[in-house]
């Protein structure tokens, strides 16, 4: 796994169908990591801990090192 942001972006472009795991849910949606970091899969209901998942990059955020996702 990448543990440098910048090998992050070098690595992925919005549009990417990468795969990841869910490494928190919460009311308003969950966390999923991929390579190292952890975007935002929002408005989801159907995933727990630990769960692999399929996910597309929605949008990168390079100033604030974050990702949004949803379900691929």
């Amino acid at each position: 796994m990448s543990e440098n942001w910048n090998e992050f972006l070098a690595g992925h472009t919005v549009g990417d169908v990468v795969d990841g795991t869910v490494s928190k849910v919460l009311p308003f949606g969950a966390f999923v990591r991929v390579d190292g970091f952890d975007g935002l899969l929002s408005q989801v209901k159907t995933v727990s801990d630990g769960q692999p998942v399929r996910v597309r990059i929605l949008a990168i955020d390079d100033a604030g090192k974050r990702f949004s996702l949803e379900m691929a």
